[in-house]
């Protein structure tokens, strides 16, 4: 993934360097470069995250997170294969979480 194609700056492991520069259209390409397309149902659960993280100040807990969303920590996983927090996270423009996810 290019910060060129995204016109935003990344850091190495392709999170935004600044939240702000978030957008539907950068989650996108986000995911596009992670080899994902986004389905409706993944951006409910990118902005559903982010308006966690802006009414506690922090990255929900994975368990926390599934249950809000009425799924098992197993559909999610299902869903995002490679941690889904971390992807919902990069792809929402959220800092990293940090911890076990």
């Amino acid at each position: 993934m290019s910060t060129a194609v995204l016109k935003v700056p990344v850091d190495g492991e392709g999170f935004l360097v600044d939240r702000d520069d978030w957008s539907e259209e950068i989650a996108a390409a986000l995911a596009r470069g992670d080899g994902f397309e986004l389905t409706q149902q993944v951006r409910d659960f990118i902005n559903e995250a982010r308006a966690m993280y802006e009414q506690d100040g922090v990255v929900p807990p994975l368990r926390i997170f599934a249950k809000k969303q009425g799924v098992t920590t197993k559909d999610l996983y299902e869903i995002f294969k490679k941690g889904p927090m971390k992807l919902i996270c990069k792809w929402g423009g959220l800092p990293k979480p940090t911890g076990c996810v």
